[in-house]
């Protein structure tokens, strides 16, 4: 299943990226800096996190690159132009509004994203040129995928404590 789901989700969240990353060149309106605008967007970010993982577990590594690697590519890069995007309005909430709870969980994952999609889309740049093998870009999200789990343990058994069980 994984193998249909990430050629059919694939092109559909590159094609919706671009099209908002378009939007904001057009326009040259920033994200909304709305709390659900935000939410949605980590959203986005985390199924395109799926989408690279499912693509990683459904291709065989030995496979040379192909068109669809590349498409791969372009959703990770624009995944990234997103998250920053994301990072800037989350910033200028903060600087607004104060730190929360909620602000500083979406800080720390949106961080976590930013480093997962930054080396995603180098070891994707780098297989497309023959530098490395997709292994390599397999073993990263194999690697990274407890950094998840770790920051979401520390929101849940630490944030209470922080901020004072807000």
């Amino acid at each position: 299943m994984a193998p249909v789901l990430t050629r059919l989700f694939t092109p559909l969240f590159t094609v919706l990226l671009l099209v908002f990353l378009a939007t904001m060149v057009w326009t040259g309106s920033p994200i909304d800096v709305k709390r659900e605008a935000l939410i949605a967007f980590d959203m986005l970010l985390v199924l395109v996190v799926g989408l690279v993982l499912y693509a990683a577990s459904a291709r065989d590594p030995q496979t040379p690159p192909d068109l669809f690697d590349g498409l791969q590519f372009v959703l990770v890069v624009s995944a990234l132009l997103v998250d920053a995007l994301a990072l800037t309005a989350i910033a200028a909430r903060i600087s607004e509004f104060g730190f929360t709870p909620n602000r500083v969980a979406a800080l720390g994952e949106n961080l976590i994203l930013l480093v997962n999609l930054t080396w995603s889309a180098w070891l994707y740049a780098r297989f497309l040129r023959d530098r490395v093998s997709f292994a390599v870009l397999e073993q990263w999200q194999i690697f990274y995928l407890p950094v998840y789990s770790v920051w979401a343990a520390f929101v849940v058994a630490l944030f209470p404590l922080l901020f004072g069980y807000r």
